[in-house]
């Protein structure tokens, strides 16, 4: 993966390469990151190629613009949940493939995390080093509070980052963790102006990649293998869960909005 990636050969990543520390920037049209079926198809094709390239040591992980990740779920979202089983066996899979694909990286992680990650924020709460902007919140905006169990993951993280007590009131409540608040906890490590998040992501990632990469990638080993193992555990699990509440909302016949099937053109939006 010499250089620059080819712009073209993702939709919602931009991948830069500086030496031995690569950086993916998520977006959509160039702007903060829309969470939806495009993005949770396509991280774990990054994530996949990302992992066999032998010649880089670090990977900085960000977004775009204001946010992070969003936008932010409500209860408006609940018709969209309605899927057919076909649509769920896909997001069931590619949500089982993006978890471990991240934490199958050989190399140490380094979440820039740019402002709110109001849905997904375990993306970046799985970094070896988190940092994030002094704008930044955390929230799970996409389940509880939209009829949904928790899952995908974020279930599994925030219990290791701020306790079990304190991320079951997160869950239930829809409550926002600002990034003050996410550095007193230990949920974040560092809390930078905006202006300067992505120059420490990349010292850090520079000072790190001066050890050798069998080292970064053994440290990376021993970093990932229990979250790896309670993953492989709960996400598939977690996932199922959420099928059982978006076959409950179809039955009930709460979307006005046709169910998309496998193939089809619309938009789907993915908890």
């Amino acid at each position: 993966m010499p250089g620059n990636a080819d712009p073209n050969e993702y939709k919602h990543v931009e991948i830069t390469r500086r030496d031995a520390v690569i950086q993916v920037r998520m977006h959509t049209d160039n702007g903060p990151l829309h969470w939806g079926a495009g993005p949770h198809g396509e991280l774990p094709r990054v994530f996949h190629k990302l992992a066999s390239d032998r010649d880089a040591s670090v990977v900085i992980l960000t977004g775009t613009g204001e946010h992070f990740i969003g936008p932010r779920g409500g209860a408006h979202d609940v018709p969209g949940h309605a899927r057919l089983a076909p649509i769920w066996e896909q997001v069931h899979s590619e949500g089982l493939e993006l978890i471990d694909s991240l934490l199958r990286l050989p190399m140490p992680v380094i979440g820039a995390i740019n402002g709110p990650a109001y849905r997904h924020s375990e993306i970046g709460l799985l970094s070896d080093i988190i940092l994030c902007s002094d704008t930044s919140v955390f929230e799970d905006s996409g389940h509880f509070i939209t009829g949904l169990a928790p899952g995908d993951g974020v279930n599994v993280i925030t219990p290791h980052l701020i306790g079990l007590g304190r991320a079951r009131y997160f869950h239930l409540t829809g409550q926002s963790i600002p990034a003050d608040l996410a550095l007193q906890w230990g949920m974040v490590n560092e809390v930078l102006p905006g202006p300067e998040l992505l120059p420490r992501a990349w010292e850090l990632a520079q000072q790190v990649a001066q050890q050798p990469r069998s080292t970064l990638r053994h440290v990376r080993l021993l970093n990932t293998f229990r979250l790896r193992r309670e993953m492989l555990e709960m996400i598939g699990y977690g996932t199922a869960l959420e099928g059982l509440e978006v076959s409950e909302a179809f039955r009930a016949g709460l979307g006005d909005s046709p169910v998309q099937t496998p193939g089809s053109s619309g938009h789907q939006t993915v908890s």
